[in-house]
């Protein structure tokens, strides 16, 4: 059976559209892709759930998977430490063919099966931790060899994929399949499933760090004050926790060094 995203594009001469006509065409396939995921929110509430569990024990999330896929894995983790002011290896995200195929394709990289695990052995994985594979086809070799081996190891496993089945569910522990249809270009799943893909990484890491009690209320009170737009936005939340005025708030934030710490040294 063919593939869902190497499925042929239901839009015929794309190349002979104008402009508005190929925009409104993509943006209609755009929309499908939160319907996509909105029906498989019990499986991710389900791999949520059991990353969020081992990660209270001390385990680390890690993600693997090549080409678009890689790289929405890579930022996703790049993003946990500035947003909830965690260590940089709680979550850490593996591109096939490394940091140099973030910016430019490495060719075959995502087809050996064993390297994945080459990769993650440098970070010391273990049976503490949780591992997500990410594959719009669900078939990639570098991902499916990763989570193999992984669960082998007694790693909690688990995916992100914009197809049925196949061998990255096989590996699994907690699949998510998000299938949005084929793509507005034929075969490009930078597209709808980089998309599907991206939205579940969000929901799958906030969830999991509101879990972990890395946020209060509504607010981001561990975010690492890297430029003066997050400082100031720190400052109103000081300000708006103790009810006290921008000066006073200020300087707070700077000698504590977060929200939360000037909040709580403050009660």
């Amino acid at each position: 059976m063919k593939r869902i995203t190497e499925q042929e594009s239901k839009y015929k001469d794309i190349d002979k559209m104008s402009v508005m006509e190929i925009l409104t065409n993509i943006n209609n396939e755009d929309k499908l892709v939160p319907l996509a995921v909105e029906k498989a929110l019990p499986q991710i509430e389900k791999l949520a759930s059991a990353v969020a569990e081992r990660m209270k024990k001390g385990g680390r999330l890690f993600y693997i998977g090549a080409g678009t896929s890689g790289r929405l894995g890579v930022v996703d983790a790049s993003e946990c430490p500035p947003t909830f002011g965690v260590p940089f290896d709680w979550v850490v995200g593996i591109i096939a063919g490394g940091d140099t195929a973030i910016r430019k394709a490495v060719e075959f990289a995502e087809d050996d099966a064993e390297q994945a695990w080459k990769d993650l052995q440098e970070y010391d994985i273990n049976e503490k931790d949780c591992l997500v594979g990410l594959a719009a086809s669900g078939t990639t070799p570098y991902v499916v060899g990763g989570l193999n081996t992984a669960r082998q190891h007694g790693v909690l496993t688990g995916c992100i994929i914009c197809n049925v089945g196949g061998p990255v569910v096989a590996e699994s522990d907690f699949p998510v399949e998000v299938v949005a249809g084929p793509e507005f270009l034929t075969g490009s799943t930078r597209m709808k499933s980089g998309t599907a893909q991206k939205l579940v990484l969000n929901m799958l890491s906030t969830t999991v760090m509101i879990q972990l009690g890395r946020v209060k209320g509504n607010k981001m009170v561990d975010m690492q004050l890297t430029n003066h737009k997050l400082v100031d936005r720190g400052t109103h939340m000081v300000m708006e926790e103790l009810n006290i005025d921008q000066a006073q708030a200020a300087e707070l934030l700077i000698k504590y060094g977060s929200v939360r710490k000037a909040v709580e040294a403050s009660k």
